[in-house]
């Protein structure tokens, strides 16, 4: 004979289970549970209607605004040149947006460029996609050494990496660039208070999203991150101990080169710029 199924539902009320309607008080656990999602929710809302989450065109313009110290190498080439001389002649320049400075290097007569691209360029244009290409451009984490020989480059030029880097990454990775360099590093360096959304993290959060699920579910999982949106710049006093450090010497020569050729051009940088030497 077969059996007649039960009431499932009744059940379960009448055993204090999902659907019960005693008014036993509900877990802590679950009302936690309840108040995190809903904080993830109204952040995930207002982000959203603050334009976080808006096409790639907005996206493109908030990251690159923040490149500072990568614009100012366009503006600081010339008297780059006038310092290095035939230093400029083989130029390995690491940051964001490094395709715009090989770009602009390359048309300089007996200038041959390469860069290094720490963060991502699934926005990048045609031009920036035909030299990761033929390989004059690698999108690599600098935090690990990069696939070069010592003195691969006669100069090095970095802007807008390090200041992302903790002193745990930057033990490794400014000595790596210093020894691919032949004739010496210059590093440029935002100044303390001028704080800076990480690049990486922005590009992360935004990049157009199809769903409020999807949504959630970035804020989920970047959640880690969110603490830690800001580049930690620090001061002309903290590189220069960090230098001496880690027995990088500050290039003098390089330095009052540079000075002289700023005067003339009335060149007044919104960076940091520090002229280091390479290992020897």
């Amino acid at each position: 004979m077969l059996r007649r199924p039960g009431n499932h539902a009744r059940r379960l009320g009448d055993n204090g289970g999902l659907f019960s309607s005693s008014k036993s008080r509900p877990s802590p656990i679950l009302s936690l549970g309840l108040i995190v999602v809903g904080a993830l929710l109204f952040i995930a809302y207002s982000y959203r209607n603050s334009g976080g989450f808006s096409n790639n065109i907005d996206t493109t313009s908030r990251v690159e605004g923040d490149y500072l110290c990568t614009a100012e190498v366009h503006r600081a080439l010339p008297i780059l040149k006038k310092a290095y001389g035939d230093s400029m002649h083989k130029v390995l320049h690491v940051g964001p947006d490094t395709c715009s400075v090989v770009s602009k290097l390359l048309k300089e007569e007996e200038t041959v460029a390469w860069g290094v691209e720490p963060y991502d360029i699934e926005d990048a244009d045609s031009s920036c996609r035909a030299l990761v290409h033929k390989g004059i451009v690698r999108v690599a984490d600098i935090k690990f050494p990069l696939p070069y020989r010592p003195k691969s480059f006669s100069l090095v030029i970095i802007s807008d990496a390090l200041d992302y880097l903790s002193p745990r990454y930057l033990n490794k990775t400014l000595p790596d660039l210093a020894r691919v360099s032949a004739d010496g590093l210059v590093v440029f360096t935002g100044y303390p208070g001028h704080q800076r959304a990480k690049v990486s993290d922005v590009s992360k959060f935004g990049r157009a999203v199809s769903s409020f699920q999807s949504v959630f579910q970035d804020l989920v999982v970047n959640m880690p991150t969110l603490s830690f949106l800001q580049a930690k710049l620090r001061s002309a006093t903290w590189w220069v101990r960090y230098f001496v450090r880690t027995n990088l010497e500050e290039n003098e020569t390089a330095i009052k080169k540079f000075e002289q050729a700023a005067t003339k051009r009335s060149f007044v940088p919104n960076c940091q710029i520090f002229h280091l030497k390479s290992f020897q």
